[in-house]
């Protein structure tokens, strides 16, 4: 046989005592088992580690080796409990976060930082990706949570609305209506279009679609970009237009003119999403956080 948890637990406690009846009472047991357990306890080490008399109980030079030792193996066993519920509970280990990049605009960072400076132990992974990608790792729990556009709905996924946006018209500053206020989508009807690919999230692009088919007409596209700020400078060099969310401004290079949308209530909306079944702290945690 092999020492036990408990084993140590006991003769810590009558070590500290130096009386097999406080030592009951602190363990809050009979004291017949408790001298019963420290018996068998000297018998697996092979010596005694108590010089026991009728007035006295001490510590033989192998129980005060032992005691510091016993001290120390549950001092790093009630740590490592603590630390595996703190894990479990999201407040310690490595948490990953997918987002599209375009929620940097929107004001993600102040978010992260203030999740950083809360839950200072856990390791933060950030992962920029298209909504589809971040989903379809949401749904695999290779990320924990999910900063997505216009993301399809699935019933395995709960969400908080971080932003909603309307939609812009982007213009190289040549073209015709590039001193406009404002824009109907009708305007760009025969111009070609730097459009977002459809494998980024087919709600995200037929929500980017809408005020074009709005008025009647399915864009010419020319060119797919794999963010914003790529559609902006491909806009700034000739290859079309494009029809983005508003945050698009915060990306545009100067040769580039944004103008509100007219004709069409059209919005896009970021969201915080995490699994269904997480109800960790730092999931639940971080959505609240961001709540407008």
């Amino acid at each position: 046989m092999e020492p036990e948890l408990r084993h140590l637990r006991y003769f810590v406690a009558v070590a500290e005592e130096l009386h097999f009846g406080r030592a009951a009472v602190r363990l809050r047991m009979a004291q017949p088992p408790l001298s019963q357990q420290i018996r068998q306890l000297e018998a697996m080490i092979g010596t005694p580690l108590f010089v026991r008399t009728s007035r006295s109980v001490a510590l033989t030079p192998a129980g005060e080796a032992y005691l510091n030792r016993c001290r120390r193996v549950l001092a790093a066993v009630a740590d490592d409990v603590h630390e595996a519920g703190r894990i479990g509970c999201g407040e310690q280990g490595r948490f990953d976060i997918g987002f599209v990049s375009s929620a940097i605009h929107l004001g993600l960072a102040g978010p992260i930082r203030r999740f950083r400076e809360r839950y200072p132990a856990v390791h933060l992974r950030l992962h920029e990706a298209y909504t589809a990608r971040i989903v379809e790792r949401l749904l695999n729990g290779e990320v924990d949570l999910g900063v997505v556009r216009d993301a399809d709905d699935h019933d395995d996924l709960v969400g908080t609305t971080f932003a909603t946006e309307s939609f812009v018209a982007v213009l190289p500053t040549d073209h015709p209506h590039a001193g406009d206020l404002a824009i109907s989508a009708a305007v760009l009807r025969d111009d070609p279009f730097v459009f977002i690919p459809r494998v980024a999230g087919e709600r995200a692009y037929q929500r980017n679609l809408r005020p074009c088919l709005e008025a009647g007409y399915t864009p010419r596209i020319v060119q797919h970009a794999s963010s914003w700020a790529t559609m902006a400078h491909l806009v700034a060099a000739g290859l079309g237009v494009t029809i983005a969310p508003a945050s698009i401004a915060a990306v545009v290079p100067a040769p580039v003119g944004v103008l509100p949308l007219t004709d069409t209530e059209a919005t896009s909306e970021v969201r915080i999403l995490r699994r269904r079944d997480d109800d960790r702290i730092t999931s639940t945690g971080f959505g609240q956080q961001v709540a407008p």
